[in-house]
């Protein structure tokens, strides 16, 4: 069974910067693709950021485009988001996802898609 545990939400002022982490257990890192999706109040899922090849091929929806990077540690089993000059649209509870299918992989769109999630980490950005 694969399980994923977020941590590093915060709230933080706008133009600032934090680090997401996604602690993965039950499979190895690098056979699959994986990413980060948001969900503010309101509105809908918004895929974020994804990886995949163990962790060669990255991929980002325009509106972090920039200012947000993925990445993993195959060693750690781990997965990052680090996202500078944060905004406060970008304040949202943050996913990890995670898919052993490769047509889910490429495409931001897809990211919440995948099947196996975690249960999110607050983000609050304050202007």
């Amino acid at each position: 069974q694969v399980l994923l545990v977020e941590s590093g939400g915060g709230s933080v002022q706008a133009g600032g910067s934090l680090r997401l982490s996604c602690a993965a257990f039950g499979y190895t890192y690098s056979s699959i693709c994986m990413g980060w999706f948001r969900q503010a109040p309101g509105k809908e899922r918004e895929g974020v950021a994804g990886i995949y090849g163990g962790g060669g091929s990255t991929y980002y929806a325009d509106s972090v485009k920039g200012r947000f990077t993925i990445s993993q540690d195959n060693a750690k089993n781990t997965l990052y988001l680090q996202m500078n000059s944060l905004k406060p649209e970008d304040t949202a509870m943050y996913y990890c996802a995670a898919s052993f299918q490769a047509p889910v992989c490429g495409s931001t769109t897809l990211i919440p898609r995948m099947a196996y999630r975690g249960k999110g980490t607050l983000v609050t950005i304050s202007s």
